[in-house]
């Protein structure tokens, strides 16, 4: 069954830097496993962010796609990331 991640985050300092890397993650996430993400922010809230990954077949193996570019990104791997997953409703 396909799921979709749901990662949220403030973003309130260097904004555009965040920015430009949370771009190069989900390149390179569509790269390694050929999930395209997206990138939203909350609509009251500019500094609230989140990184939507769908569908996912494999669970782990996006899981580890992140560890890997997040290991290369600390200013991400920095921030108080949050993982959410959902799955169709039986």
């Amino acid at each position: 069954m396909a799921a979709a991640l749901y990662v949220y985050y403030r973003a309130q300092d260097n904004i555009l830097l965040i920015r430009q890397q949370t771009a190069s993650l989900i390149a390179e996430i569509e790269k390694t496993t050929g999930i395209k993400g997206r990138l939203l922010q909350r609509r009251d809230d500019a500094q609230t962010w989140m990184e939507v990954y769908e569908p996912v077949a494999d669970a782990d193996a996006l899981q580890q796609a992140l560890q890997d570019a997040l290991a290369t990104r600390p200013l991400l791997a920095a921030l108080a990331r949050h993982e959410e997953w959902f799955v169709p409703l039986g």
